[in-house]
């Protein structure tokens, strides 16, 4: 197997450099954007409920663009999401109305956490798969993650950066994040119809055979997301203000290297993959991420909390691109968009309620530790659950190992 991206087509370099553009986007805006909020005037907990509404939001935008996309064309969704993007950066910058924000942030894509938001990474992981063998899927998926995890390292830092240049650096960001989805649309209008899907999707996006299993994998990936949306990057930033009293500037230095490792592990995911298969590589790798996500707060000071982070990123998106691949690869080509749509959604809307939770617990005096043991809790059960129920389901490419 190929570990490089080498020999993509030219759509394919052109969604790695979308998920490149996105991505730092997401990074610089969610380190500050919690200090730019609050800085507006609202509270902790007006700010956790503003991003569980954000996201869902983002949910119902993504389940309908996807689950569509195969029929109706992944450029036009893409160019449409890309719009969303810019329109709700722009709303943003330009009130400090929590009502506004809160129809802003529902009808945009904005992404509170640092990660995907919207229907992007469905309809591009379709249009890659479409573009790359099944043999190179997983590593192509690695290459493709790491790409997401160096840009949002380098969102992150830019974005601490400015923010701490001037009092207004934190509105600069999120007028930055509504100029890139404008970029957004410019480069993804380049696509060629090989990006498009060959044959029409069935109404609604999946196939009936098939949607039992993508309801299983939705429902448990929704009890994942469940227990990371109690630690988004955005809280997560805000926790190490509240607890050591780190400053924008130097948050965005930290989450820079937590994401830069979190890059390196996934392209160890493609090796680890093609020894142990899509599913163990999941389990196995994840596991350990989140004991060590509960063992962040128990850490007495700065430097040993640093320390257990990254260690945490540098194994944290290893089960990323398997996860990416399996989905891929249990379903018909003509279902991709909308099946990595509807598991993405499921996790967008377990990511979403979690926030209002955490915002609530960092009000409080004594509570602000809880979300990461929430957290790492949580997400055990679902590695525990992911394991029992689909290590037996093997795609195409690993039967007869």
């Amino acid at each position: 197997m190929r570990h490089t991206p080498h020999g993509l087509t030219r759509d394919g370099w052109i969604l790695f450099v979308t998920r490149f553009t996105r991505l730092f986007a997401y990074g610089a805006l969610s380190v500050v954007l919690v200090f730019y909020l609050t800085g507006l005037g609202l509270t902790e907990a007006q700010t956790g409920l503003l991003f569980t509404l954000t996201l869902l939001g983002d949910t119902v935008i993504s389940l309908f663009l996807t689950t569509i996309a195969d029929r109706a064309g992944r450029r036009t969704m893409l160019i449409v999401g890309s719009l969303l993007m810019a329109g709700a950066g722009m709303a943003f910058a330009s009130t400090h109305d929590f009502l506004f924000l809160i129809i802003a942030g529902t009808i945009g894509v904005i992404s509170p956490t640092g990660h995907e938001v919207g229907p992007f990474l469905p309809i591009e992981q379709a249009a890659l798969s479409q573009v790359v063998s099944s043999k190179r899927r997983t590593a192509v998926f690695a290459w493709y993650t790491m790409a997401g995890s160096f840009a949002t390292a380098l969102g992150s830092l830019c974005g601490g950066m400015l923010s701490h240049v001037s009092s207004a650096g934190s509105r600069g960001v999120v007028l930055l994040y509504a100029a890139l989805g404008v970029v957004l649309a410019l480069v993804f209008s380049r696509l060629s119809t090989s990006a498009e899907a060959e044959e029409k999707s069935p109404v609604g996006g999946v196939a009936v055979s098939s949607r039992p299993l993508i309801m299983k994998l939705s429902a448990l990936m929704a009890l994942d997301s469940f227990g990371g949306g109690f630690v988004v990057q955005s809280l997560a930033a805000y926790w190490f203000y509240l607890r050591f009293g780190v400053e924008p500037a130097s948050l965005g230095a930290i989450f820079f290297g937590a994401n830069v490792l979190a890059g390196f592990s996934a392209l160890v995911a493609a090796k680890l993959a093609a020894r142990i298969g899509l599913v163990r590589t999941m389990v196995f790798t994840h596991l350990p991420s989140n004991v060590l996500l509960i063992l962040v707060p128990l850490m007495p000071n700065l430097s040993l909390a640093v320390a257990v982070l990254l260690v945490r990123f540098s194994i944290s998106q290893m089960d990323v691109p398997a996860r990416q691949s399996y989905i891929m690869a249990v379903v018909k080509p003509e279902e991709r968009s909308a099946a990595a749509g509807i598991t993405g959604v499921a996790r967008t809307v377990g990511a979403s309620i979690a926030p209002w939770f955490a915002g609530i617990m960092f009000a409080r005096a004594g509570w602000t530790d809880v979300p990461f043991y929430l957290a790492g809790v949580l997400k055990i059960v679902y590695d525990l659950m992911l394991y029992r129920a689909f290590v037996g389901v093997r795609p195409p490419e690993e039967r007869g190992k």
